[in-house]
């Protein structure tokens, strides 16, 4: 049976634990949370595929804790991280002798889990795409055959889809103050034209609130991708502030969730 190293229990790590254990073996470990094993360098070890799925931030860190896997071992890494801190990622496994994978998760891990569409990249994609089918991967597509240009677009997707989460909640929080929530709701489906405005800004903005610490961090590493291509940051390190804000006054922000859910319930 394939061994699968899981550093990493976050959103994405515990929905790859639960998917892969019917086929794999799976050994997961994470600085937070008690697990059978008392390292990442205890839980590589042997493993076939090392899935490296921790925050933005800890993605070199995460590499490099498993340089004890076997020659030849995949590595696939999933983390939101910049394309210089996975081309750094990448350095460390090979050297380790290890095969480096670079993932970028281009939608929410559910409802599709394994079939979530990722883009792989480095000079193993192609191979590894192969090897991880039998395991239940059905969305995974070749996409560079370099470290970099994978993280580049899921970093400049975020820049726009985590903006419009931190735009709608500083839109809401102010009309929600003034009474005029509705009307603002309104006049973005004139202007902008969506399928229920009440309901986008619902579910957009309650992504902030449960995961806005890890989506800062995502927004960190993509104000750092912007600013490598030599662009001013400005509007990625905004919205790392205010998705932190949001995650950190969860109080203030869940009575307009609650506001915006019974709006969309009348309509």
């Amino acid at each position: 049976m394939t061994v699968v190293a899981l550093i990493g229990l976050g959103e994405v790590g515990t929905v790859l634990a639960e998917e892969l254990g019917p086929v794999a073996e799976v050994r997961p470990w994470d600085i937070a949370v008690e697990t059978p094993y008392a390292s990442a360098a205890e839980a590589v070890h042997r493993a076939d595929l090392v899935i490296s799925a921790v925050t933005a931030a800890s993605t070199l860190a995460a590499a490099e804790s498993a340089t004890a896997l076997a020659k030849d071992a995949w590595f696939l890494d999933v983390n939101s991280a910049s394309p210089s801190q996975k081309q750094a990622a990448a350095a460390v496994i090979e050297r380790a002798g290890g095969r480096y994978v670079e993932a970028a998760v281009m939608s929410p891990i559910e409802p599709k889990r394994l079939a979530a569409p990722m883009l792989l990249g480095g000079p193993h994609a192609a191979a590894f795409a192969e090897y991880a089918e039998p395991l239940g991967f059905a969305g995974l597509e070749p996409y560079a055959d370099t470290v970099g240009p994978a993280a580049a677009t899921k970093l400049c997707r975020s820049v726009v889809i985590k903006g419009v989460e931190s735009l709608l909640t500083e839109s809401m929080l102010t009309a929600r103050a003034w009474g005029v929530e509705e009307r603002v709701l309104g006049s973005l489906s004139d202007l902008l034209p969506a399928q229920d405005w009440t309901a986008l800004a619902e579910y957009m903005i309650s992504r902030s609130v449960r995961h806005g610490t890890r989506r800062a961090e995502e927004l960190r590493e993509a104000a750092r991708t912007v600013a490598e291509a030599g662009v001013d940051p400005l509007m990625a390190e905004a919205i790392a502030r205010r998705q932190d804000w949001t995650a950190t006054h969860r109080d203030a922000v869940l009575p307009l969730l609650d506001v915006l859910h019974d709006k969309g319930n009348l309509t």
